[in-house]
């Protein structure tokens, strides 16, 4: 493991420089920009600094500050939502990670989900220690997100209402249904519940899938959402989807088109 050695005094101006000119990450062109240099030149000094420990390189081109306390340049991320904005950008933060941050769910999850308009060949990288899941979405599906600030980085989170729309879309995202579940149903409890802006946010991303889930648990859920139930079942698609296409199926509920485990089958 390569330990922290000095550096001569201009070296330390310009990595002050560079710091002082970035937000918890430096990249080889900022790094020329700031310094006034070619990128060849930036790149070389980044890639020297990163040996002597004072930076840590995060993949080709991208590298963090190694925090002066540390005796090692093997650090780990200080925010992962941070680092997944700068690397996946354009992106945003959903699935159990945005319903953790909105309190839908007491589950702590290691991996961070981020929803990216990028097509990686990786979709579970793991990058000095952390786990992330990576879903490609196209940019007309960049709506319904919150900005947070995670330091000086302005990280994009979808809301309340989108999260549920995109673990509907996807139950793997949630962790599986029952999981979504649980969080569906802490949604529909929380200030922050709102079925018309679900359904609108439904309709936008257009997966029929989701009117067949939403609409078979609010049925049995929150029955009382008459007319939301009936709006989603004037959204149904033709065709039959599952539950969870990660669950054993046996069960047709037709009046939904949603094949579900026989334990959550109930009589038509």
């Amino acid at each position: 493991m390569e330990s922290i050695s000095g550096l001569g005094k201009e070296d330390r101006k310009r990595l002050s420089a560079i710091v002082r000119g970035t937000k918890g990450t430096i990249s080889v062109k900022e790094a020329a920009d700031i310094l006034k240099v070619s990128s060849t030149d930036a790149a070389k000094m980044l890639s020297r600094w990163a040996k002597k420990g004072w930076l840590s390189r995060v993949r080709r081109g991208i590298y963090i500050l190694v925090p002066l306390e540390s005796s090692t340049p093997d650090v780990p991320f200080e925010d992962l939502w941070a680092i997944a904005e700068r690397l996946f950008s354009p992106c945003y933060i959903g699935g159990w990670s945005a319903a953790e941050y909105w309190d839908l769910t007491e589950q702590v999850f290691r991996t961070t989900v981020v929803m990216t308009t990028q097509k990686p060949r990786d979709r579970s990288p793991v990058i000095k220690g952390a786990s992330f899941m990576l879903r490609t979405i196209s940019e007309k599906a960049l709506f319904g997100m919150k900005p947070v600030w995670r330091g000086r980085v302005k990280v994009s989170v979808s809301d309340p209402s989108r999260t549920i729309v995109d673990m509907l879309s996807d139950p793997k995202l949630g962790g599986g249904i029952r999981s979504t579940v649980d969080m569906f149903l802490n949604y529909l409890k929380s200030e922050n519940s709102d079925i018309e802006l679900l359904i609108g946010y439904a309709k936008r991303l257009g997966n029929g899938a989701v009117f067949k889930r939403l609409g078979f648990l609010l049925e049995r859920f929150a029955p009382d959402q008459k007319s939301s139930i009936n709006e989603c079942r004037s959204q149904l698609t033709k065709g039959n989807v599952k539950l969870d296409p990660a669950l054993k199926v046996n069960k047709l509920v037709t009046r939904w088109r949603l094949w579900v485990p026989e334990g959550w089958a109930k009589e038509n």
